[in-house]
């Protein structure tokens, strides 16, 4: 007569292998890859940091019209001898920037800001480069998280949009009869908006990516909503004052006026609709341009201070320390701005000036970031 069992006894034969129950099945096999992508991701936004700097370097140098032609494949390769230096430079003295500015230039002098621009270009086809050898890497290896193969693919997409546009705002300045010495402001603006779009693309990526897939989806039912609001409105007003130093850095209007808080003695500088039709000075007219960037800063500071009031009383230690960052940077970054007009906008401060405004602007996104998925802290002061 067999024995009765108790209804919670292994029944397993002898011997045989138990399977233990896995957990944290939504993150199962994506942990590595996750790691993977986001260090890729990290590269790339370090490259980008860079481009936006080199880019600002060939502006305050004058270099970005000393390429007069658009050779992405070709033109990765610069002048090998003193032939091809030659016909580069004979190229350059047919535009009208060679012709109306710097018909001082010597070969010598060319190098210098054919080596700026050839730089900018080339980084941005290492970029290009970078992104792809990774897109594909995963993609091979099937290690692209599941969902994240459209966002990636967005990356890269982007990064060609860029290209594209970055030819198009150099050709606006490539010209010949037309009397241009300079690219568009216009394109100058675009191009640079973009170049900070990718970059908050690939610093929001970098942040989803940085936390489990679990813990994301817990924190996001604790979103402070008015919040998160805010800091989208604040990330938007950043975004148009990025937009009108573009068009100030365009027409060298930071070198219009040095004095502050007034501008030639005055609140609104002298002469503020000098151009017809009227719209144009809103754009072109260097010290209403200036102008405009000065009021847009002060009203950006004032929205911030009310955006950080809301921050620091969060129930969030991560979210306070963010927004209390976001706040400091902001500060600093109206002081520098100031100085940069009282010093006329020296290289050194300048690209200072627009570093400060990438650092202000992850910033935000991470204070975004955090008000949308705020980290659970114990009593205790620890992450729960």
């Amino acid at each position: 007569m067999s024995q009765k069992r108790n209804i919670f006894e292994e029944v397993a034969e002898p011997g045989a292998r138990t399977v233990t129950p896995r957990t944290g099945t939504i993150d199962q096999g994506r942990g590595g890859a996750r790691r993977g992508v986001r260090l890729w991701l990290m590269i790339l936004f370090a490259l980008v940091v860079v481009m936006i700097a080199v880019g600002g370097l060939t502006r305050l140098t004058d270099s970005g019209l000393s390429i007069t032609e658009w050779r992405p494949i070709t033109g990765a390769v610069p002048p090998m001898n003193a032939a091809d230096w030659q016909a580069e430079f004979d190229k350059y003295k047919q535009i009208d920037e060679f012709r109306i500015q710097n018909q001082w230039m010597e070969l010598d002098d060319f190098k210098v800001i054919y080596w700026w621009e050839w730089g900018h270009r080339q980084l941005g086809r290492v970029i290009g480069l970078v992104w792809a050898v990774g897109f594909l890497g995963f993609a091979v290896a099937r290690n692209i998280p599941p969902g994240w193969t459209g966002r990636l693919f967005l990356v890269g997409a982007l990064g060609g949009v860029q290209g594209a546009i970055g030819w198009w705002m150099v050709s606006s300045g490539v010209t010949q009869g037309e009397g241009a010495t300079d690219v568009a402001s216009y394109r100058l603006a675009v191009h640079l908006g973009l170049a900070f779009a990718i970059l908050g693309v690939l610093a929001w990526y970098v942040f989803l990516l940085g936390r489990p897939e679990r813990e994301l989806l817990q924190a996001r039912r604790a979103k402070e909503t008015r919040l998160f609001g805010l800091s989208t409105g604040l990330l938007h007003f950043a975004f148009l004052q990025i937009l009108i130093g573009a068009l100030v850095a365009g027409i060298d209007a930071g070198r219009s006026y040095t004095d502050w808080p007034l501008m030639g003695g005055q609140v609104i500088p002298p002469n503020p609709m000098l151009l017809e039709p009227a719209w144009r000075n809103l754009f072109e007219n260097p010290g209403l341009v200036q102008f405009i960037h000065r009021v847009t800063g002060y009203l950006l500071l004032g929205f911030g201070i009310v955006v950080w009031l809301k921050g620091r009383r969060s129930a969030h230690e991560a979210t306070r320390f963010a927004f209390n960052a976001t706040m400091a940077v902001l500060a600093l970054q109206i002081v520098l701005g100031i100085v940069t007009v009282l010093y006329a906008a020296p290289w050194q401060v300048a690209i200072l000036h627009q570093l400060l405004a990438v650092v202000l602007w992850v910033l935000i996104l991470r204070a975004r970031f955090l008000s949308a998925y705020p980290i659970a802290t114990s009593l205790r002061g620890r992450s729960a």
